[in-house]
């Protein structure tokens, strides 16, 4: 199903949805139940779901959504599946790539020589153009651009899940963009941080060795 935005430009039902949808809130229907936040979008009807809702959508593609600070994050390996996700930076959460959904509100103005997102301004590392999904979606009706030829078709199959992998996600850190190896795309950086960290101002100095007697 295709919805219509107000430019003209034809939008998949399910990801018109996913761009709108709040995560991580309480499901209604089992708000009585442990583990009930929303962490999981299905693609057939359109709304948000959480690891009790699964049984009721056996053969449905879901989607995994995590979160980040507050915002929503997907596997860059799960979207890509669905949609072209060329020129959106990709951060690390947990050893895989993610994608943020939405764009991000910044405190600070971008600098007039900084690489910026082309939808919000938001400083980016070369030689990407979005920030998020919903970035580069935006920009792409705002300027009347055909999403058909970044829409994929996929196979239920593909974007299949335990309900345990839904229920066990947990919080993780992303590693901060100045950690990034520049080599391309590519985002090499730890991201679980062991509780107890030695910064490097706080290594303990070698033993003084003693000046050769004479």
């Amino acid at each position: 199903m295709m919805s219509e935005s107000g430019s003209g430009v034809k939008l998949p039902a399910w990801l018109e949805r996913l761009m709108a949808e709040t995560f991580f809130g309480g499901c209604g229907v089992h708000q009585n139940r442990r583990k009930n936040e929303k962490n999981v979008f299905c693609l057939h009807c359109c709304l948000s779901l959480c690891p009790h809702c699964l049984p009721s959508h056996p053969s449905h593609p879901l989607l995994q959504v995590r979160r980040y600070v507050y915002h929503d994050v997907v596997r860059l390996g799960d979207l890509e599946k669905l949609i072209d996700c060329s020129n959106i930076q990709a951060y690390t959460i947990n050893g895989a790539k993610v994608i943020f959904l939405k764009q991000r509100p910044q405190s600070r103005p971008c600098k007039g020589s900084s690489n910026a997102c082309c939808t919000c301004d938001r400083i980016l590392q070369d030689p990407f153009l979005f920030c998020s999904l919903s970035c580069k979606v935006d920009h792409m009706v705002e300027e009347g651009e055909d999403l058909s030829g970044i829409i994929h078709q996929f196979h239920e199959s593909d974007l299949a899940f335990s309900s345990h992998s839904a229920s066990s996600d947990q919080d993780s850190q992303i590693a901060p963009p100045s950690s990034y190896a520049s080599s391309g795309n590519s985002v090499i950086s730890p991201l679980r941080l062991p509780r107890l960290v030695l910064s490097l101002g706080g290594r303990r100095k070698g033993a003084p060795q003693r000046a050769p007697l004479s």
